[in-house]
């Protein structure tokens, strides 16, 4: 069965964009003129995924709005002619047929795909992490429901990263599958090992295709790191019992849950502006050169 629905779990408080995020959802932030929450909607869409379920919180009602009709807002677009604004309004709205539930109390990653469980049902399903940017020309998540159809094994998506990032990320114990070229066997996964402990350099971001049994695996899985139930622990049982698959990702991403790649996200996405992108890259090759001389001298 090829997976056709998408979990985002969106409860997170977004205490790193404090004071932004105390009266408006993180996911909310935008980026040029989009929050980001719309961009991984609009990836999930591209990959196929048009039946999207989002696990919230207290205070995240600004997300149900944002997918939602705003009746007088496209009235008055359409009374004073604005048509390419009313476009661009009724565009997110008819982006995907969105569902809601809200994640009781923070118990971690793992807990909010459970809360998914009623509506995901015994079907596979992707999940994608709203801190997690790519670039809208990557293919990734495509490719991963393409191999979970292929092996009826979960997918996740790893990338490479340095000694430093060993303690931030879930890290995989894997080897290349002789059956499916680019593709990984997963035959343990650690959450935030370190270096010392972590069998690899293959940390895992936020992208995964889930198959079902997962969702037992969840319930039967104790709280973890920070007394939360972690979803890589959920994915290690899973894998013991049959090695689970990964794609390695080297393209495009940005973890905008960091202001540092959330600045660089948003940058990167003005300059591939056709409307925005030659003037604003002209007023950066003028500030850059202005932080040039202030350096020489």
């Amino acid at each position: 069965m090829r997976a056709r629905k998408a979990v985002i779990p969106a409860a997170g408080l977004g205490t790193r964009f404090l004071p932004a995020t105390k009266a408006q959802p993180k996911e909310m932030l935008p980026l040029v003129d989009k929050p980001a929450i719309q961009y991984v909607v609009e990836e999930a869409v591209r990959a196929g995924l048009d039946d999207i379920l989002m696990v919230t919180g207290r205070g995240k009602r600004a997300l149900e709005d944002h997918f939602d009709h705003a009746i007088e807002l496209e009235r008055q677009l359409a009374a004073t002619g604005k048509e390419s604004l009313l476009a661009a309004v009724q565009a997110v709205t008819n982006l995907a047929l969105m569902h809601y539930v809200r994640q009781g109390k923070p118990l971690g990653l793992g807990h909010a795909i459970g809360c998914a469980r009623h509506h995901v049902g015994d079907e596979p399903f992707a999940v994608l992490l709203g801190d997690d940017l790519l670039g809208e020309d990557e293919k990734l998540l495509s490719q991963m429901v393409d191999v979970c159809e292929e092996s009826e094994r979960t997918v996740i998506a790893v990338m490479e990263f340095g000694d430093d990032a060993l303690s931030k990320y879930g890290v995989v114990a894997a080897e290349p599958d002789p059956d499916m070229e680019g593709v990984y066997q997963v035959t343990d996964l650690v959450e935030k090992p370190g270096k010392a402990n972590a069998p690899s350099n293959l940390c895992i971001i936020g992208r995964y295709v889930l198959t079902p049994d997962i969702f037992d695996h969840i319930a039967s899985t104790k709280p973890g790191r920070g007394g939360e139930i972690q979803l890589t622990d959920a994915m290690r049982a899973q894998a013991r019992e049959k090695p689970i698959r990964a794609i390695k990702f080297d393209g495009t991403r940005y973890d905008v849950g960091l202001k540092s790649d959330y600045l660089r996200a948003t940058v990167q996405l003005a300059v591939q502006r056709d409307d925005l992108g030659p003037g604003f890259v002209a007023f950066l090759r003028e500030f850059m050169a202005g932080i040039d001389d202030e350096l020489a001298g």
